[in-house]
C-alpha cells in the first residue's frame, strides 16, 4: 500500500539564494493524523506550497498515494484538499456558492456538489448561514467554511495550515472533534499549528522542521520521551506551614505562595511517590496541572539552536 504522502530529497532555493528547504525526506502513512511543526520561517508553508504545486521546487520528488505530482499532477491533486492559513475565498460570495464552486473545479456535477455542500455545511455547523455572504461571517465561521470547501471533493489527504489560528477555545475544541471525525472515517490529515497542545491531542506522528531541515520525525509518544523533566503546578487544600523550598529525590519543590507549589521533576520519578511524600508532611493536593504543554517545552528546546 502506497503512503498517503512520500517526499524524497525535496529542496527549494529562491532566486536571492535563500535555501528554504534543504533536502527533506518525509513519509506519511494512509489514515495517519500527522503534525508538521516548526517555528516561523522554518519551511512548513513552503513545503505545503510545493505539495500543492503553488511553489516550484528546486529538486526532489513528491508522490501522493503513489502518484507523482511531476508526472500527473491533475490526477494527484484529486486526492489533496488544502486549507491555507489565509482566507482566500470571494468575501462577497454566499457560503453555499463558495463550496459548490470549489467542487466544480474538480469536475463534480452541480447536483452532486450541492448535495455534498449541504452535508459539509451541516457538519461544520454552517447550514443556517448557507445564504450569508462570507464577509458577514465571524472569523470562526470563516475557518469552518475553509474546511468545508477543502473537503467537498472528498480528498484522501487533507492538509490544514494553522486551521484554528485566532479562534476561541470553544470553537477550537469543536474543530478538533470535527477533524477527529474526518480522520476516523479514513481521511489522512497533515496539520501545521502553533498550538502545541493541539498537535499533542490530535496527532499520532510528528515531524519538526527547522531551518529547512527535518530535525525530528517520529511518533508523538516517542518524541515526548525526550523530555527529561516536567514542571507541575499543584493547588493545595490547606495553606502551607513550610516557608522554604525543598527537594525530594530528583524533584525540586518550590513554594509559589501559601496555597500553591511548583514541582520540577524528572520524568522517571513517580508522581505517586511525590504525592505520598507531600501527604506524609501534611500537605494535601486539591488539583494539579502542567506548567506548560509538554510538547511545547520540547519543541522550544529542539528549535532554540542557531542555523547550521
Amino acid at each position: 500500500m502506497h503512503p498517503a504522502l512520500s517526499i524524497n530529497g525535496l529542496r527549494k532555493v529562491y532566486a536571492n539564494g535563500v535555501e528554504a528547504i534543504k533536502g527533506i525526506d518525509l513519509e506519511v502513512a494512509q489514515r495517519d493524523f500527522f503534525a508538521l511543526l516548526g517555528p516561523n520561517g522554518a519551511g512548513k508553508s513552503t513545503t505545503i506550497g510545493i505539495i500543492n504545486s503553488l511553489i516550484r521546487k528546486t529538486a526532489g520528488t513528491i508522490d501522493i498515494f503513489g502518484i507523482s505530482i511531476d508526472e500527473d499532477f491533475a490526477r494527484a491533486k484529486l486526492n489533496i484538499g488544502v486549507m491555507p492559513q489565509e482566507f482566500n475565498f470571494n468575501a462577497f460570495e454566499r457560503t453555499m456558492d463558495i463550496v459548490v464552486t470549489q467542487a466544480g473545479y474538480y469536475g463534480i456535477p452541480h447536483s452532486v456538489a450541492t448535495e455534498r455542500a449541504e452535508h459539509d455545511l451541516k457538519l461544520m455547523g454552517l447550514w443556517e448561514k448557507r445564504h450569508t455572504r462570507a464577509i458577514a461571517l465571524s472569523g470562526g465561521m470563516k475557518r469552518r467554511l475553509m474546511i468545508a470547501r477543502s473537503i467537498v471533493h472528498r480528498p484522501k489527504l487533507l492538509i490544514l495550515d494553522e486551521p484554528t489560528a485566532g479562534v476561541d477555545i470553544d470553537l477550537r475544541r469543536l474543530l478538533w472533534e470535527l477533524l477527529r471525525t474526518l480522520n476516523s472515517e479514513g481521511t489522512t490529515i497533515i496539520l501545521t499549528t502553533h498550538y502545541l497542545e493541539e498537535a499533542e491531542h490530535l496527532c499520532r506522528n510528528v515531524a519538526i522542521i527547522d531551518h529547512g531541515t527535518i530535525i525530528q520525525n517520529t511518533s508523538i509518544r516517542e518524541l515526548l520521551k525526550l523530555l527529561q523533566r516536567e514542571v507541575f503546578v499543584m493547588d493545595l487544600i490547606s495553606p502551607l506551614v513550610k516557608t522554604e523550598d525543598w527537594s525530594y529525590g530528583d524533584a525540586q519543590i518550590h513554594i509559589v505562595d501559601s496555597n500553591t507549589l511548583k514541582v520540577n521533576t524528572h520524568r522517571d520519578q513517580s508522581l505517586n511517590d511525590i504525592f505520598n511524600h507531600l501527604n506524609e508532611n501534611g500537605i494535601q493536593v486539591s488539583s494539579m496541572r502542567p506548567q506548560s504543554n509538554r510538547l511545547e517545552e520540547l519543541f522550544l528546546s529542539l528549535t532554540r539552536s542557531d542555523p547550521p
